[in-house]
């Protein structure tokens, strides 16, 4: 039975070989005809000559760029660790019970790319965000500790540093050169299966609202992703890296040939910023725009459907020093069609600090035109307070707590009930008020008895507490009011 079994299996694959064969050589055709003119047996991509001649050369190819870049693609597996809530019948002061927090430890897994010789590790952010733990296989199966370097997740990108010399790294390439039906190959970790290599085209350019990352500016691709790919290489038949696999587009979690990569300049872009500052650096418009409808489009009569409408100025910002005003449609950044709102944005986030740029308008119906002065973005709001460690201080209440006051946008980021107030962003594991049952997201109302109407107010209340006092919490959580006591040791 199970020799029947192995020899229907055998056979199923081999007779599937040849519908697979077919549908290579019709993508192969398609491919061509969409990449652009063929003269000759070459087809033009971008501005790169691909020889064609022959499906034996093309194949060729394809192994030469496979053998090129799997030595510089990696695994990598990372550990994060996840609370779940338990009821426990556990008596706290003043007759209350507590819910406590159960900790286990969730595995995920992901690719990278090796990008310099001496151990840095391109990858999503995604990949190994919050991770207590990262390890890095090589595709020679070498295994190291891998140590998060810096993160953006803006554009959903990481680096991770391994203690390693003498590494394979990829070949960068020039996505602002990429065509639509260049053939691409996506290298990774798909299904944990190490070394995977698909093959297709590229289907789209700067794909956004895709909603991955707030900067995106996506290559599309039918070359099969799956889970575990992300992180990878998306490299040319040059075998040249033209994008991070980060994202698939797929009701079933499974590769429908609608994937998304990182274009490979606004990914080696925001990896010198990180290594040079820590951060990544962007240029900021100072306005607010929104894209072109059909509608809005005859309401502010263009002669297209595309440009951003500028709909909100910020004072002092690069948007309101170029004269720009409410109403003004952004149609051409230097030259170069604006699509949309997004498109805008990226533009100017890669735009060097302090670089002058023209823009075309359209103002009431008239072209109009503005030089922009690119100004740097704000910095992200910090967190107002950081409690002390709990290793510091860990007969402190309130120890390993971060609060921060409630803000509009931070109440609708972090989903709260009430817009007004001082919120539990972060709580160290560990800690006395996490074992008390304090969790991110409540919401102080009181402290020991006291009305918390801001953070000032909280901090004035919290700092002269000794380490033996108590700290009785009114809190909100989604909408339950409850009191959390945490007792200092």
């Amino acid at each position: 039975m199970r020799a029947r079994l192995q020899s229907f299996i055998v056979n199923r694959v081999r007779g599937d070989c040849g519908l697979l064969r077919l549908n290579f050589i019709v993508r192969i055709m398609i491919g061509l005809c969409v990449a652009g003119s063929i003269a000759g047996g070459t087809a033009l991509a971008g501005n790169r000559a691909i020889s064609v001649a022959s499906g034996g050369e093309l194949q060729a190819q394809i192994k030469t760029a496979a053998t090129k870049v799997i030595p510089s693609v990696v695994s990598i597996a990372s550990t994060v660790m996840v609370r779940d809530q338990a009821f426990s019948d556990e008596a706290l002061p003043f007759g209350l019970f507590k819910d406590a927090p159960m900790t286990r430890r969730q595995y995920g897994q992901g690719s990278g790319v090796i990008v310099s010789a001496d151990g840095y590790i391109m990858t999503n952010n995604h990949v190994i965000a919050d991770a207590v733990d990262v390890e890095v296989i090589l595709a020679d199966r070498r295994q190291y500790k891998g140590r998060v370097v810096a993160t953006d997740p803006k554009t959903d990108v990481a680096l991770v540093k391994i203690q390693a010399t003498n590494l394979p790294a990829v070949t960068w390439g020039d996505s602002s050169t990429l065509a639509v039906g260049e053939f691409v190959l996506a290298i990774g970790n798909p299904l944990g299966l190490s070394r995977s290599v698909t093959f297709g085209i590229v289907s789209a350019v700067g794909r956004a609202d895709v909603g991955v990352a707030d900067f995106e500016d996506f290559i599309q691709t039918d070359a099969p992703i799956n889970p575990g790919n992300s992180g990878g290489a998306l490299v040319t038949l040059n075998g040249e890296l033209i994008g991070i696999n980060t994202a698939i587009a797929s009701p079933t979690s499974g590769s429908v040939g609608v994937g998304f990569a990182i274009p490979s300049n606004m990914a080696r872009s925001a990896m010198q910023s990180l290594l040079k500052t820590g951060r990544v650096v962007r240029g900021f418009l100072g306005a607010s725009t929104q894209d072109v409808s059909p509608l809005l489009g005859k309401v502010f009569r263009l002669p297209d459907v595309k440009g951003a409408i500028v709909t909100d100025v910020q004072a002092k910002g690069s948007a309101e020093k170029a004269g720009l005003k409410r109403g003004d449609v952004v149609v051409r950044f230097d030259g170069r069609d604006v699509m949309d709102s997004g498109h805008l944005r990226n533009l100017v986030a890669a735009s060097t600090i302090g670089s002058k740029h023209k823009l075309d308008l359209v103002r009431e119906s008239k072209p109009y035109q503005a030089e922009l002065v690119v100004q740097e973005a704000p910095r992200e709001r910090t967190k107002k307070s950081q409690a002390p460690s709990a290793s510091a201080a860990k007969a402190h209440p309130l120890a390993g707590v971060v609060f921060d006051d409630v803000t509009a946008p931070l109440a609708r980021q972090m989903d709260l009930a009430i817009t007004s107030g001082v919120v539990v962003t972060d709580i160290e594991e560990g800690s006395l008020a996490e074992s008390s049952g304090l969790q991110p997201g409540d919401v102080v109302l009181e402290l020991n008895r006291q009305h918390i109407p801001t953070f000032a107010v909280f901090q004035r209340l919290a700092d002269p507490m000794k380490p033996s006092d108590l700290a009785l919490l009114l809190i909100n959580r989604q909408g339950n009011v409850m009191y959390i006591p945490i007792q200092g040791e």
